[in-house]
């Protein structure tokens, strides 16, 4: 018998979900859930948008207001949804290559503007959906099917990119660290402006298989063994952190909001 939340929150007629066994993004989505419902949020007033690839498949089987649109192109999508109906808590489902590579531009602007989006990137560092491209996300040196003697780019660090475009909340979490990534989100919905947390995922399939990562357990452990805190780096010395990466909150403040702004133009003129 399914669970209470996978009956409030999924469309039962649409699973089970056909991501690979052993993805991380199930954990992700139901993260992404679990956080909805800690803040009893309506589902009514909720709408939930994806671009295309793994990650986006998530809004198939979420039972909102959700919207599945063209690839890299859900925050542009979701500007629109978030102006047309401010009152919505507008969420925002994207993998790395849908976030940071055809759609890096609109994320930036929408960081920019400061809308009051929550952005949840699934980055498990490749193309997963269309054949294991290496992506934004794949470290400097690991392999893809376009980068088969191993990539020489290097990789974006998303939350850094969201911080300079001017995010107001941005975190890091894996799936290894679910509790933790509940909390972001739920922090990233409350906050009043623009949020991007990025939830390190894992794709035994393309990525694991290419770059020899063993099973996904294997992919997960080495997620717990390699994210350290934000404040355990501050005591930390460099050698220790070499090969690992930081999970925690990098940054949590307030600025004026878009469609704050946005409506004090209009009452300019209707007043």
């Amino acid at each position: 018998m399914a669970s209470p939340l996978v009956e409030k929150y999924l469309r039962m007629e649409n699973l089970p979900h056909i991501w690979c066994p052993g993805c991380g993004h199930g954990i992700l989505m139901r993260a992404v859930i679990q956080a909805i419902d800690d803040l009893d949020l309506d589902k009514n007033k909720v709408c939930v948008v994806s671009g295309i690839g793994c990650s986006s498949r998530a809004v198939g089987y979420m039972d909102f207001n959700t919207l599945h649109t063209t690839h890299g192109r859900a925050l542009a999508f979701a500007t629109g949804v978030k102006l047309a109906n401010p009152e919505l808590k507008v969420i925002v489902i994207s993998g790395d290559g849908d976030a940071v590579a055809i759609g890096g531009n609109h994320l930036i602007h929408a960081a920019r503007r400061n809308i009051d989006i929550t952005t949840i990137v699934f980055n498990n560092n490749i193309y997963g959906m269309t054949g294991g491209q290496y992506s934004p996300t794949t470290p400097k040196g690991e392999r893809g099917t376009t980068a088969v003697y191993g990539t020489v780019d290097k990789a974006f660090d998303i939350p850094q990119l969201a911080i300079g475009a001017g995010a107001t909340y941005v975190a890091r979490s894996t799936v290894y660290h679910a509790k933790q990534l509940i909390t972001f989100i739920e922090k990233g919905i409350q906050n009043k402006g623009f949020s991007l947390i990025e939830g390190v995922s894992v794709c035994p399939t393309y990525y694991g298989r290419k770059n020899k990562k063993g099973s996904a357990v294997k992919m997960i452990e080495w997620l717990r063994d390699n994210a350290v805190s934000i404040k355990a780096a501050e005591t930390s010395s460099p050698e220790n952190l070499q090969g690992k990466f930081l999970i925690g909150e990098f940054k949590n403040t307030t600025e004026p909001e878009y469609t704050e702004e946005y409506q004090k133009i209009i009452d300019m003129f209707v007043k």
